[in-house]
C-alpha cells in the first residue's frame, strides 16, 4: 500500500504538519491514504479502534451520538485540525461514539498499534495528540453549552462557517435535511433558518448543495462559540485551526 503523499513536507492536515520535520516523517511512513466516501463509517460505538484517521484537505468527519429511535445527532466536527479514533488512548479500547465521513475525499490513517509505538518513542508526538485531546474535548464542552444555550440560527450559522472554514471551500454538499439532523433539531427549524439566509444573501442553495455567499456576515449571525474553540487551539496548538 502506497504512503500518503506529501508537498513541500506537508502533507494537508493541519495536526500532522505542526510536527517537526523529523518527527513529522516518521508519523508519514506509517500512514496510508484511505478514500473517505461520503457516509462511510470510521468507527462504530462498542467496537473497538482500530484505526485513526486523519481529514487531508476539505475532506470531514462527524461525531455523533446515536438514539433508540435511529437518530444521530453531531457532537464534533473534525477536519484538517485534527483526527478520529484513539489518539490519546493507550490499549484498544472500544469506540463510544459513531464516526462517520461528512464530506469525503482523502484521510490518512495508521493502524493504532504502529500509533501507540510511535508515541511511545516520540515524545513529541504523544505530546501533540495529548495536546490535540485536550481541543477536542473544548470543542464538545463548548458545542454541548452552545446547544443549551443559543437559537437555531446562531448555531447553524456556527455550524456552516465551522464546516467552511475546516474545508477551506464555500461550496458544502450539504441537504436541509442532514443539517437538521445534524444541529438535532427538525427540519422545519432548518428550512425557515436557510429561509432567512437566503433572504439576506449570506447563502444560496442548490440541490444538494449549500453555498456561503458571504462569509463574514453569516460569521455576525452566528454566536461566538467558533471564535471560543479557536482561541483555545490557538492557545493550545497555535496554528493548527484553519484561518478564515
Amino acid at each position: 500500500m502506497a504512503a500518503i503523499s506529501t508537498f513541500e513536507g506537508k502533507t494537508g492536515n493541519n495536526l500532522i504538519d505542526a510536527l517537526r520535520p523529523r518527527e513529522r516523517e516518521r508519523l508519514v511512513s506509517h500512514l496510508h491514504p484511505w478514500a473517505g466516501e461520503v457516509g462511510r463509517t470510521l468507527q462504530t460505538p462498542g467496537t473497538r479502534v482500530e484505526w485513526a484517521y486523519f481529514p487531508i484537505g476539505s475532506a470531514m468527519a462527524s461525531y455523533r451520538v446515536t438514539f433508540g429511535d435511529g437518530r444521530e445527532v453531531e457532537t464534533a466536527l473534525i477536519g484538517r485540525e485534527g483526527a478520529v479514533g484513539g489518539i490519546v488512548s493507550r490499549g484498544h479500547l472500544p469506540a463510544f461514539a459513531l464516526a462517520v465521513v461528512l464530506f469525503g475525499g482523502t484521510f490518512a490513517r495508521i493502524a493504532l498499534g504502529d500509533l501507540e509505538d510511535l508515541k511511545a518513542q516520540e515524545p513529541t508526538i504523544d505530546s501533540l495528540f495529548n495536546r490535540y485531546a485536550d481541543c477536542l474535548l473544548a470543542q464538545v464542552f463548548q458545542a454541548s453549552a452552545c446547544n443549551a444555550a443559543h437559537t437555531i440560527q446562531q448555531r447553524a450559522a456556527r455550524w456552516l462557517v465551522a464546516a467552511s472554514e475546516r474545508t477551506g471551500s464555500d461550496e458544502l454538499t450539504l441537504t436541509q435535511d442532514q443539517l437538521a439532523g445534524l444541529l438535532g433539531v427538525g427540519r422545519s427549524y432548518t428550512t425557515r433558518v436557510i429561509g432567512r439566509f437566503k433572504a439576506e444573501g449570506v447563502v444560496d442553495t442548490q440541490r444538494g448543495r449549500l453555498t456561503v455567499l458571504d462569509h463574514d456576515h453569516l460569521a455576525k449571525m452566528a454566536c461566538a462559540c467558533n471564535e471560543v474553540v479557536r482561541g483555545h487551539f490557538d492557545m493550545v496548538l497555535k496554528g493548527v485551526y484553519p484561518e478564515p
